[in-house]
């Protein structure tokens, strides 16, 4: 019977070798790697015959720490996000937790952008871009000679 209590606690320990310290260890690895959804630039990107629209969450970040390059096809959003606590007077501090973090994503879209008219907007943790599609000329068309 003793057998059967030690196979328990094993396949419980590989099943999740964590669960016996999960008291300990919530929030130690998550909020480092996740502050805030700030682990990675989510978005959407729309199209129309003239141009993309991409929206990025970028959640706690100013848009003096955000960076977008485009070349050629490839848009590339870089974000720097900083939590700091502030000092108030009268207040004593417990506990500061900080954060400085940097995420980055680029992505490839089907067609070249015309980074000249391309627009930037920041605003409520989004950021909006608009980049309008370059124009690709018209095949020169070759005349049938009769």
């Amino acid at each position: 019977m003793s057998g059967g209590l030690i196979r328990r606690n094993l396949d419980t320990l590989l099943d999740d070798p964590f669960r016996s310290m999960d008291g300990l260890l919530r929030g130690f690895f998550v909020k480092p790697l996740d502050y805030e959804g700030m682990s990675r630039i989510n978005l959407d990107v729309r199209e129309d015959d003239k141009a993309y629209t991409v929206h990025a969450d970028l959640p706690g970040v100013k848009k003096e720490d955000i960076d977008v390059h485009v070349e050629g096809n490839v848009v590339s959003i870089s974000a720097e996000s900083r939590l700091v606590h502030e000092e108030k007077e009268g207040e004593k501090l417990i506990r500061s937790e900080r954060y400085v973090g940097r995420v980055s994503r680029s992505f490839t879209l089907g067609g070249e952008v015309d980074d000249t008219a391309a627009t930037a907007k920041f605003e409520n943790g989004v950021l909006e871009l608009v980049l309008p599609k370059k124009m690709q000329p018209e095949p020169k068309h070759k005349l049938t000679i009769e």
